[in-house]
C-alpha cells in the first residue's frame, strides 16, 4: 500500500517561515547604512538558509539568488529543509533592497514565500511588465493591454473618484520616463521608488494605509512571483508579462519551462495554490517598521500571511542581542 501524501500544513509551517524572515533581517542589522550591499545580502542569505534547514520540509528554491554557478547558496534548484515533511516550492529574496539597506533608505525587507511543489512560476531572471491594484474591484477592471492613462481612468471610475485622486507607484528608471509623463498628464500622483518593487506592489493591497492605489512598470520577474504571493494572501489583482531583450534571455525562459513568451500571467497563474508569505522590515518603511535596537534587545516587525485563511498577522519580535551576536 502506498503511503499517503504529506499534506501542506500551512498553519503549522507559518511561524517557522516567520522565523526564517526574522533571522535574515537580524543578520543584516550591523550592515544597515554601511555602504556594503554584497556583505548585507550575504549575511541575510546565510541566516535565511540556516533557518530554512531547520524546517520539516522537502524544499526546493525556485526563486532565489540566481543560477547555481552564480550563487553559492540559495541558488535556484537548491534543496533545503530537514528532508522530512511536505514537498514545497520556495521563492525568496533574502534582502529585497540591498541598496536601500546599504544607504539606510526606507522599505528594505527580507521576503520569503512557500507553497506546495509545482505551484510557483519558475520565473527566469528577466524583466516583467507588472500591473497591480488592491482588493475590492471587479475582475480585470484594468489590464496590461490598456495604456497607463486608460488604466488610471478605469481605476478612478471603479473607485468613483477623479483621476487626480489616484496615486501610482513606479520604479524610478530611465525606461519609465514616457510612462511617468503619461501618468502625470492624467493628473494622477506618482510615488517614485528607487528599489524594492515587491514592497511597491504590496503597497496597493493596503491603499488606505500606504496611499498607493496602483503599481505599474517593468521590474524583475522573480520579484513578480513574490509580489503575487503577497497579493494572493492580502487580496488584490496583479498581471505580469515577461520582457526579453535578447535571445539569451529567451533561452533562460525556455530553460525555466516557459513556452509562451507573450503570455500575460494573472496573479493566480504566478501562484497557483495556497501560499504562506513572510516579510520582515530591515529599514523603516510604509509597510513595516525597520530593525530597532535598545539596551539588551533587538526588535523586528514581520508580516506573516496565509492565503488559505486570508489571515494577515503583524508580529513584533524582541530577541536578546546576546543570542544573535550583537
Amino acid at each position: 500500500m502506498n503511503a499517503s501524501p504529506v499534506v501542506f500544513a500551512d498553519r503549522m509551517l507559518s511561524l517557522g517561515l516567520a522565523r526564517v524572515s526574522e533571522a535574515a533581517a537580524m543578520a543584516s542589522y550591523k550592515l544597515v547604512g554601511r555602504g556594503d550591499e554584497k556583505a548585507a545580502d550575504q549575511a541575510a542569505v546565510n541566516a535565511m538558509r540556516d533557518q530554512l534547514n531547520l524546517l520539516d520540509i522537502k524544499g526546493t528554491v525556485v526563486i532565489g539568488e540566481g543560477e547555481r554557478d552564480e550563487a553559492p547558496m540559495l541558488f535556484i534548484g537548491e534543496e533545503v529543509g530537514t528532508g522530512h515533511g511536505p514537498e514545497v516550492d520556495i521563492a525568496l529574496d533574502p534582502l529585497e533592497g540591498t541598496t536601500l539597506t546599504a544607504k539606510d533608505m526606507p522599505n528594505a525587507l527580507t521576503v520569503i514565500a512557500l507553497a506546495p511543489r509545482g505551484t510557483l512560476l519558475h520565473a527566469p531572471d528577466v524583466y516583467m511588465d507588472k500591473l497591480a491594484i488592491g482588493p475590492g474591484f471587479a475582475r480585470d477592471v484594468v489590464s496590461l493591454e490598456m495604456s497607463p492613462s486608460e488604466r488610471i481612468a478605469a481605476l478612478a471610475g471603479a473607485r468613483g473618484c477623479k483621476t487626480d485622486d489616484i496615486t501610482v507607484c513606479v520604479l524610478e528608471r530611465p525606461r519609465h520616463e514616457e510612462m511617468i509623463a503619461e501618468i502625470r498628464s492624467t493628473g494622477a500622483a506618482i510615488r517614485l521608488i528607487t528599489d524594492g518593487d515587491v514592497a511597491g506592489i504590496i503597497h496597493t493591497a493596503e491603499a488606505l494605509r500606504t496611499g498607493i492605489d496602483m503599481y505599474m512598470g517593468a521590474g524583475g520577474a522573480p520579484e513578480g512571483v513574490l509580489a503575487a504571493a503577497a497579493l494572493k494572501c492580502m487580496g488584490g489583482q496583479m498581471w505580469g508579462r515577461l520582457l526579453f531583450r535578447n535571445d539569451d534571455e529567451r533561452g533562460r525562459a525556455a530553460k525555466a519551462g516557459i513556452t509562451d513568451f507573450d503570455r500575460v500571467y494573472a496573479r493566480d497563474d504566478l501562484v497557483t495554490a495556497d501560499v504562506i508569505f513572510a516579510a520582515t522590515g530591515v529599514t523603516d518603511g510604509s509597510i513595516l517598521a525597520g530593525l530597532k535596537r535598545e539596551p539588551g534587545w533587538i526588535e523586528t516587525e514581520t508580516l506573516l500571511m496565509r492565503s488559505k485563511s486570508g489571515s494577515v498577522r503583524r508580529i513584533t519580535y524582541r530577541n536578546p542581542t546576546s543570542r544573535v551576536g550583537l
